[in-house]
């Protein structure tokens, strides 16, 4: 399938793409990897008559420190988040979510801003982001905001970005040093989307969970923050009991469409099961 007949354009800096895009209109879209909206205007489900490529925007790309924070550039490929050694350190569940996104192919060109701005409830990494307690940075003609990623997904490729404004960076506040995490992703084949996913973060003190946050990958129309889930969990010693209650939570707030991945509610259990296999792997890893 082809797309459309659209203008390129691949400004130099930030504010020279927020100029494009605000003189273009809402015909205009940005683009960074590629790999969710060439796809969609193929399909011609995305009509754009202007893109306005960020790649040659060197301020966007790489991983560095901002106070005790880290910053991601919107254009950090995959592949750099898998080969950073600040993020294997700091946050090394990015690392091990990373690697499970498609394929080394799309891994190489595909960039972390893409994967979280667009709205898709398949991707991985918005689910992270929101277990992570991540803020996104976003310029646009009226200026500079941050919006907590736990507030930025509204429906399935809807978000709070406004028409002309551009995602540059993910900012995130590390877990301290000794927390367990894991993403627990079960998906049909290599490179496909979630049947369900699970993103957990934890800390334990003295044999129990003194903090938890957990998200789940597409079992919703969004991305979901399974913030009764992790309440529960936290003051526990991850009994059994404790563990059901929040699993049967985090089951609670799904949604998903059946489809070519399994009926609904295959689907929601998926996310319960995934999210058991986390805990066991991130109390596992977690300093006790």
């Amino acid at each position: 399938m082809i797309p459309g007949t659209f203008d390129y354009h691949r400004p130099k800096s930030v504010s020279e793409a927020v100029a494009l895009l605000a003189d273009l209109g809402e015909d205009a879209r940005p683009l960074a990897g590629g790999h969710s909206l060439i796809p969609m205007m193929k399909l011609r489900l995305a009509v754009p008559r202007a893109l306005v490529d960020l790649a040659a925007i060197a301020d966007l790309r790489g991983v560095r420190r901002a106070g005790t924070d880290i910053v991601i550039g919107a254009t950090t490929t995959i592949a750099e988040l898998i080969a950073s050694a600040e993020l294997a350190v700091a946050l090394p569940i990015i690392r091990e979510t990373a690697l499970v996104i498609a394929d080394p192919q799309v891994r190489a060109r595909g960039t972390i801003g893409g994967n979280v701005a667009n709205g898709d409830p398949g991707n991985d990494l918005p689910a992270l982001m929101q277990c992570l307690g991540a803020s996104y940075q976003i310029a646009g003609h009226a200026g500079t905001r941050e919006i907590a990623a736990r507030a930025f997904y509204q429906g399935a490729y809807f978000t709070a970005l406004a028409p002309g404004e551009v995602l540059t960076g993910i900012r995130i506040a590390p877990p301290p040093a000794g927390h367990g995490w894991a993403y627990e992703k079960l998906k049909r084949k290599v490179g496909d989307y979630a049947t369900a996913a699970a993103a957990l973060v934890l800390t334990m003190r003295g044999g129990q969970v003194a903090s938890a946050a957990i998200g789940l990958t597409n079992v919703g129309d969004t991305p979901l923050f399974a913030e009764d889930a992790a309440r529960i969990l936290t003051g526990s010693a991850l009994d059994k009991a404790t563990v059901d209650r929040a699993v049967a939570a985090a089951e609670a707030i799904t949604s998903p469409a059946s489809d070519g991945r399994g009926p609904a509610e295959y689907r929601t259990k998926m996310a319960g099961v995934m999210l058991r296999r986390a805990l066991v792997r991130a109390a596992a890893r977690a300093t006790h």
